[in-house]
């Protein structure tokens, strides 16, 4: 399996349900080996941060047996806006 950033974005957005997806492979020369993902979905409302993870975690678990790196960031709609507010 090939992941790509667009594999990425759109597993996560069908998934999940996220509204705002940001995902950029930061591999040396761009290798599908390193990335780092910001996901902003309703679905991550009331829950911890551990819990939201894992939920990144299970919708990707396929594509993370191929990926040696994986850093997330996850926001509820309304810390999204907050920080786009800053």
């Amino acid at each position: 399996m090939s992941v790509t950033t667009d594999h990425i974005r759109d597993k996560l957005i069908k998934e999940i349900g996220a509204v705002h997806v940001e995902v950029e492979d930061t591999s040396p020369n761009r290798c599908a080996a390193s990335f780092k993902v910001l996901i902003v979905s309703p679905q991550f409302e009331g829950k911890p941060l551990l819990a939201r993870h894992r939920m990144v975690n299970t919708c990707l678990a396929e594509e993370l047996k191929e990926i040696h790196a994986f850093e997330q960031k996850t926001l509820t709609p309304e810390q999204w806006e907050k920080q786009k507010a800053q």
